[in-house]
C-alpha cells in the first residue's frame, strides 16, 4: 500500500449496494476501503477507529440520517472530508448536506468512474456538486419551512395526529395547527398530506 493511498468509510444501508461500491471502489488503485458501516449513528466511531480521509455517506440510514452524520463529522473530525451519496437526487437534501459540511453531492447512478474521480477531487482540496442538481438548487430556491414546520410535518408524514404531535414536540395543539397552515401555504399544498408529499419531494425534511 503506497503512502498516497486514500484511506475510505463507507456507510450505506443496504448490503448489496454497499458490497458492490466497495468492490467497485477497491479496483482503484489508491483508494482501499477501510470501513463499513450500515447505520449514520455508527459513522463517528468507524471514521475514528480507521483514521480515515474520506467518508462516503447515503444519505437514508437508519440511526442518523447520512446528513446528520456529516454535521457530526465536520464538528468532530473536520479534516475528513465528506461525500454525500444518495438515490434520491432533491435540491433540498443538496442544500442540507452542504449546509452540514459535506465537499460533495452526487447521485448513486453516477459512474463509479465518477465516484472515485470525486473521491481524489475532495482529497484535493475541490468540492464536487452533481451539476443537474446544483441547477435544480438555485432554481428551487432555499428551503421556506423553519426547523418546526419541519418537525411539525415529519410528524405528520408518521400518520400522527395534531394532538399526537404535539405531544411528541411538547407544543400546545393549537401550535401545531397553525405550523400545519403555514408549512400547507409556504409548500402550496392542498392539505397536510400534500405538503408532506412536496416538502419530501424536495428535500426539505
Amino acid at each position: 500500500m503506497s503512502l498516497s493511498t486514500i484511506r475510505l468509510l463507507l456507510a450505506e444501508d443496504q448490503s448489496m449496494v454497499r458490497e458492490a461500491l466497495a468492490a467497485l471502489l477497491g479496483l482503484e488503485p489508491d483508494i482501499e476501503v477501510v470501513a463499513q458501516v450500515a447505520r449514520g449513528d455508527e459513522v463517528l466511531a468507524a471514521a475514528r477507529a480507521q483514521s480515515v480521509d474520506v467518508a462516503l455517506l447515503d444519505i437514508e440510514m437508519p440511526g442518523m440520517t447520512g446528513i446528520e452524520a456529516a454535521g457530526v463529522l465536520r464538528r468532530e473530525l473536520p479534516a475528513v472530508k465528506i461525500v454525500v451519496v444518495t438515490t434520491f437526487g432533491r435540491p433540498g437534501y443538496l442544500r442540507r448536506a452542504m449546509e452540514a459540511g459535506a465537499d460533495a453531492f452526487l447521485v448513486k447512478d453516477a459512474p463509479a468512474a465518477q465516484l472515485a474521480a470525486a473521491v481524489r477531487r475532495v482529497v484535493a482540496g475541490e468540492r464536487v456538486i452533481d451539476p443537474a442538481l446544483a441547477a435544480a438548487a438555485l432554481a428551487d430556491g432555499a428551503n421556506p419551512l423553519t426547523e418546526r414546520e419541519r418537525d411539525v410535518l415529519r410528524g405528520a408524514a408518521d400518520g400522527s395526529t395534531n394532538a399526537e404531535i404535539a405531544a411528541a414536540l411538547h407544543l400546545s395543539h393549537g401550535t401545531v395547527r397553525n405550523y400545519l397552515s403555514t408549512a400547507i401555504q409556504k409548500t402550496a399544498a392542498r392539505n397536510r398530506a400534500d405538503a408532506v408529499r412536496i416538502a419530501a419531494g424536495k428535500g426539505w425534511l
